[in-house]
């Protein structure tokens, strides 16, 4: 009998661990919402004034037209805000940045990469971040600040001159704005291609588990 008992009590599942606490999961798909929204937008907003020679499709973008682009922008630009400090917030004061984005050692990220070109970079434990994935998600930071700061600076740049000069101008931020986006969308698309590739990713970032 306790042959047996031993041997049910190894058998009993253990609960999974927390991969992603309720608040990073809460504050990433506002983040989502919020980040499609301005995307869309804003490409009817650059559709109005165009930096190089082509538009958007339709298709993909919000607002009809200029003045509805506008209106959905900002109403996003707000909720992106306050989430993005909430998270830069909790991100610090609970420790989550600096466990999991620090250290980034250049050998260590040219190590992963060469790892996952080759289809050899495991996702085993994923509450751990390789190199590849805390220079993108810290980098992914860095630019969710810069893509606020120069849309603040083309919004009001006579209110804001002193940051629209930070930036060179407001020609100079409006591609700073327009660059930030693209990295912003490849790192999107990334993303996405990875939660596929690894589905419990995705699944960690839904029930936490």
């Amino acid at each position: 009998m306790s042959s047996l008992a031993a041997s049910d009590e190894h058998t009993v599942p253990v609960s999974a661990k927390i991969i992603q606490p309720a608040w990073v999961r809460t504050v990433h798909w506002i983040n989502a919402f919020a980040m499609i929204l301005m995307i869309m937008s804003g490409w009817q907003i650059y559709n109005a004034s165009p930096l190089f020679n082509f538009t958007f499709s339709h298709t993909f973008t919000l607002g009809g037209w200029l003045g509805g682009a506008l209106l959905w922008h900002f109403a996003a630009m707000w909720l992106l805000m306050v989430n993005g400090l909430v998270y830069l917030a909790l991100g610090i004061a609970t420790g989550r940045f600096r466990k999991k984005l620090l250290p980034i050692t250049p050998s260590g990220v040219i190590s992963d990469a060469k790892a996952a070109l080759t289809f050899k970079l495991a996702h085993d434990d994923l509450s751990k971040y390789n190199y590849v994935q805390k220079l993108l998600y810290a980098g992914i930071i860095v630019v969710g600040i810069l893509i606020v700061l120069s849309g603040l600076s083309i919004w009001k740049p006579v209110q804001l001159q002193w940051l629209t000069a930070l930036f060179g101008g407001y020609d100079v931020a409006r591609y700073v704005h327009f660059f930030c986006m693209s990295a912003i969308v490849a790192f999107l698309v990334v993303h996405v291609v990875l939660a596929v590739l690894v589905p419990k990713s995705l699944r960690a970032m839904i029930i936490g588990r």
